[in-house]
Formats: structure tokens, C-alpha cells, sequence
């Protein structure tokens, strides 16, 4: 039976401030594949408002997961974001074993931490596990941060490193289970950089630097990136449309004058996404 391709999204449900599954699910729809969320959390504003109220799934997740394979539901890929718990972790892990087929892509957005430093609700137990989802994983996007932590290696002096050193992390991350590796968002001057590792070849993807950090756009970069390869896209044509989308974008926060708590104006250019063509920026560096 022909059907269209869907993605489970392993992730929270944020009412306001434009990250999670609130990005992730409008993002992959109007790229036609169907996004089908398996909660982790509901939240009325992410943690970086004064107040928020989480409601956690932690002890739904499993009877959520048992009605889906009952129901015999399959999934083109699996996208994993942020986990909040050991426990958390562990239940992922057991839902993929059960639903990666053959042709399934799992992709690992380890949301742990960044500038060199974990979020406060992680802890070793967190990451230990963490490690074990790469196993499991055809596509992980760590930052720098996380690369580090989940390779058990020192974060580098002021957050710099060379595109050698680069290459040698991916490729250890990828001799531990993942084919393809973008370790994301590396300060370069007045650029930002996307270093990606498939099967030993390395490409890099530049973007200007537009404003400064803004919720939800590893959120964003996540799942264009998924719906992408998906469709039988090829990763760095992947990471490039995700990366020229999120920077049109962000230029539309700098115009608005958008809070970062607010995340990304995306519905400005939703509609544009389906044949967008990524944007070849030219970066001159005296």
C-alpha cells in the first residue's frame, strides 16, 4: 500500500516559545511527511521564560508506545530531542529497538548541553546513558558540547578547534554506530559553521551569524534535516536548506525585534520550505 512517509518525534510538547514539537511537527508536514509525536513532557513555556508549568510523560511514554505497536504503526525515521531523565533515555532506546526496520533512519539530536557546559537537570547518569542511543543512531547532530561529552573528552580552551580535530571527533563518533555526523553550530568569526562526516568524506556548511542564540533552532535545523533525508536527499544538501532556512529566519527576528525566548518566526516562510533551494553564502575573511 503506497502511504506518505512519516517521522515519530521523540521530544516535548511547548505551547509557547517555538521549540520541540511545536517547530518540529509544522516544519516536517509542509515538507509532506506526516510527523506523529510521542511526548515527553508538556510544557506551557519552555524553561527559559521566569515561570513554566511541565507536565512529565515519563511513566505514559511505554502504554503510549505498546498502543502504537499494537496498532502495528511503522516509521520511516525516528527523531529524537531533548530526554529529561535516565529513565527517559532507557524508554527511547527500548522504542527504537522495537520500531527501527530495515529502512528505518534514526536520527539523535543529543540535547545536553552547550558553551562547554551541561544543562542543570543532567547528570553522569544522563549522559552515560546518552552514549548508548549512538549504537542505535544513523544520524547524530551533537554541538560542540555534546560531541565532547559524549566522546568523554575535555571541552576545548574557549570553545575553539581546528577542522582536523573536527574530523577526528566525528569520526569517532561514527565508529560507535552513526553512518552520518553534523556537529553543529561552531563559532567561525562572523560565521557559523556545520561540520558533517559521512563514511570518512567531510563537508562543511558556513552561515552567517544573525542575531544572537535563539530557542528552538536546533529544533528547526533537527528536523529539516530528518524530513530531508527522509526524502532521499542527500545530507549536505540537507544541512544547507536547513541552514539557509533558519537564517532567513533569523533575519526576520532581527526586523521583528523578537525576544530569543520567542524562537523562530518560521510561518513567514513555512509555505516557501517544500522547494526552497538552499542559499550559497559567500564569506570573505581578510
Amino acid at each position: 500500500m503506497k502511504r506518505q512517509k512519516r517521522i515519530a518525534l521523540v521530544n516535548d510538547i511547548t505551547g509557547f516559545g517555538r521549540c520541540s514539537v511545536t517547530v518540529e511537527l509544522p516544519l516536517i508536514s509542509a515538507m509532506k511527511i506526516q510527523a506523529c509525536p510521542l511526548p515527553t513532557a508538556i510544557l506551557s513555556v519552555h524553561t527559559g521564560f521566569p515561570d513554566h508549568y511541565l507536565d512529565d510523560y515519563t511513566d505514559r511514554m511505554a502504554p503510549y508506545i505498546d498502543s502504537w505497536q499494537r496498532n502495528r504503526l511503522d516509521f520511516d525515521g525516528i527523531c529524537t530531542g531533548f530526554l529529561g531523565s535516565a529513565e527517559q533515555i532507557a524508554i527511547v532506546l527500548d522504542f527504537i529497538r522495537r520500531f527501527k526496520g530495515p529502512q528505518t533512519k534514526v536520527m539523535v539530536d543529543p540535547v545536553m548541553g552547550d558553551y562547554g557546559k551541561l544543562y542543570p537537570s543532567y547528570t553522569q547518569e544522563m549522559c552515560d546513558k546518552m552514549r548508548s542511543l549512538l549504537g542505535v543512531a544513523d544520524l547524530v547532530t551533537p554541538n560542540l558540547t555534546e560531541a565532547c561529552q559524549l566522546l568523554d573528552i575535555p571541552y576545548p580552551a574557549d570553545g575553539i578547534v581546528t577542522d582536523e580535530e573536527l574530523a577526528q571527533m566525528a569520526g569517532a563518533l561514527a565508529s560507535k554506530g552513526p553512518q552520518q555526523v553534523v556537529i553543529t553550530g561552531l563559532h567561525e568569526g562572523e560565521t557559523i559553521k556545520n561540520f558533517l562526516y559521512e563514511k570518512g568524506k567531510i563537508d562543511i556548511v558556513r552561515s552567517p551569524k544573525i542575531g544572537g542564540d535563539r530557542s528552538g533552532s536546533g529544533d528547526a535545523f533537527a528536523a529539516i534535516v530528518a524530513a530531508s533525508l527522509i526524502r532521499g536527499e542527500h545530507l549536505e544538501a540537507a544541512v544547507r536548506k536547513a541552514a539557509s532556512f533558519i537564517s532567513k529566519c533569523l533575519m526576520y527576528a532581527v526586523e521583528l525585534d523578537l525576544p530569543w525566548n520567542y524562537g523562530l518566526p518560521f510561518e513567514e516562510y513555512l509555505t516557501e520550505l517544500q522547494w526552497q533551494q538552499p542559499v550559497l553564502y559567500l564569506v570573505y575573511i581578510s
